[in-house]
């Protein structure tokens, strides 16, 4: 009994060693958001603000490129490798200029209404209708942020041949590749050329 007594006491020493302070006093442990009140919108780091300014992405079409819709500026990045012709790049090219664009006027009035949210609470505290109000707009201003880039994902695929976008897919790391290995059992040239091997 005295060792299971001794086995818990072991347990439990480092968590109250670290909710001491170097003096012996208790203290508490800084917030993950410490820093963040400097911020110019304390929703948003700078880095946040130079990217939705320039029109990046943000990370808001995940659900397109992860699921096999590839984006307009990777695939002009990749347009080499996978093969777009001139005028497949010309016609993307058009797609990323309005997406980026669109993105930029998209992005100001997210960013506006993101500050004026942070404003009503800097001034405060806004009551219930002013906050509904705020956070509404906040999200639909960040949904048709993100709308912009999801919509361009969409348009790039009519220039797309399968295996186009299944190259795309190895070259950005989502998939291995299929021309890599033949499975046991397939006839080989037509594995190849099922998959744009050739």
């Amino acid at each position: 009994m005295r060792i299971a007594n001794v086995a818990l006491l072991m347990m439990a020493l480092p968590a109250v060693l670290l909710s001491q302070t170097h003096d012996g006093s208790h203290g508490s442990t800084p917030s993950v958001y410490a820093g963040e009140e400097t911020r110019l919108i304390k929703s948003l780091s700078e880095q946040d603000l130079e990217e939705i300014a320039r029109g990046g992405g943000w990370g808001l079409a995940r659900a397109a490129e992860l699921n096999g819709v590839p984006g307009p500026m990777h695939l002009l990045e990749l347009a080499d490798q996978i093969g777009l012709s001139e005028r497949k790049r010309d016609d993307i090219e058009a797609i990323r200029a309005q997406m980026q664009a669109d993105a930029i006027t998209a992005g100001e009035r997210f960013v506006a209404a993101e500050q004026a949210l942070d404003a009503a609470f800097q001034n405060g505290a806004p009551d219930a209708e002013a906050l509904e109000r705020l956070v509404a707009e906040a999200g639909q201003a960040r949904a048709a942020l993100r709308l912009v880039h999801l919509n361009a994902h969409l348009l790039t695929l009519p220039f797309l041949t399968d295996a186009q976008i299944n190259q795309y897919s190895v070259l950005r790391g989502y998939s291995d590749d299929p021309c890599g290995s033949i499975p046991d059992g397939h006839d080989p040239e037509m594995w190849r050329s099922h998959n744009g091997c050739n």
